[in-house]
């Protein structure tokens, strides 16, 4: 139990993420206590109402605010930064308040916990941030490396690390909570039918990042093996029967996932069911991760390019199950 004991704040921890993590780190941790601290009261009260444990705490509070973070910080063991703008249109439109959270935000929490003392701190990351089309990915790729450059001021004392994956099934601005409700119209809308992108449940990612923090170290990018999926497959899953619109690739989307870059793959390791990206930087000694294997030097991670594709019945198990919960 890499959480035992431990006790644990989780920016932006009303979010799905947030929700998610809290109920698997109540439920199977025993943890000390857990810290949500974020903006919205009614989210608060709301999880506070579902849980009723007396080991959570909620702090109303933004990243953006560091006097609030040097609070809600003190004593604490690890920091989950799952706090972001995560809308690319919301984002494209107020650029500077997406600064001011995912960038400014991510400086807060690192200057915070450096001073804190807290021994670890893992960043949730995107894939939009692999070779950024958007401010969003702009503004996260800046964020991870924030995270990784923040181990050169620590000498150990704080752990910075990452954690990169793709779109969360089901969560907060997915395609299939939208196709759910198109369905009773009979029509469905699709940006483009070529469109791929890699398959991970809320979940999965919660549980891979409790994982990835017990290995972590510092410094590196923490990347899951996961499945790819078609669009139309998902359409074909939900709404067979509907008639498609096709309304285009919407400003500031990709057509596939990327998750490891060509030039990324001189520094990554592979492991059984995840890789990890090792920062070029001094504080940073190659073979901290025993056991993973170089990767080849033209190696990409795209979800057009993974040989590991959802097999239409496990698609409508993830759907299914994932309908029960919505």
């Amino acid at each position: 139990m890499p959480l035992k004991d431990k006790v644990i704040l989780v920016t932006g921890g009303t979010g799905s993420f947030g929700r998610k993590f809290a109920e698997i780190a109540l439920r199977e941790e025993e943890i000390k206590t857990l810290r949500i601290l974020s903006r919205d009261e009614l989210k608060q009260l709301e999880m506070g109402q579902r849980f009723n444990d007396k080991r959570i705490r909620f702090f109303i509070g933004d990243v953006r605010d560091k006097e609030r973070l040097y609070r809600a910080m003190n004593g604490v063991d690890i920091v989950v930064h799952a706090a972001a703008l995560k809308q690319v249109p919301a984002a494209e439109y107020n650029p500077l308040e997406a600064v001011k959270t995912n960038i400014n935000g991510a400086v807060n929490v690192i200057d915070a916990a450096i001073d804190a003392g807290v021994p670890k701190v893992m960043f949730i990351g995107t894939d939009k941030a692999v070779h950024p089309v958007n401010l969003y990915g702009a503004t996260k790729l800046v964020a991870e490396k924030l995270f990784v450059q923040g181990n050169s001021y620590t000498q150990g004392r704080t752990c910075f690390s990452s954690v990169r994956y793709g779109n969360v099934v089901g969560s907060r601005g997915s395609v299939i909570p939208l196709f759910l409700q198109q369905r009773a119209n009979g029509t469905i809308t699709i940006t483009d039918e070529r469109m791929t992108r890699f398959w991970l449940t809320l979940e999965q990612g919660v549980r891979f990042v409790i994982g990835c923090i017990e290995r972590m170290v510092g410094g590196e990018v923490f990347v899951p093996k996961i499945p790819s999926m078609r669009l139309m497959d998902i359409v074909e899953t939900i709404a067979p029967e509907a008639q498609l619109k096709v309304i285009g690739i919407r400003p500031g989307e990709k057509l596939h996932e990327e998750l490891i870059t060509n030039e990324e793959a001189p520094r990554t390791r592979e492991f059984d069911k995840y890789y990890v990206i090792e920062p070029e930087h001094p504080f940073w000694t190659s073979g901290n991760h025993q056991g993973g294997r170089a990767v080849q030097r033209d190696f990409h991670y795209g979800s057009d390019t993974n040989a590991d594709w959802l097999k239409p019945e496990d698609l409508r198990l993830c759907l299914a199950n994932l309908q029960a919960d919505l």
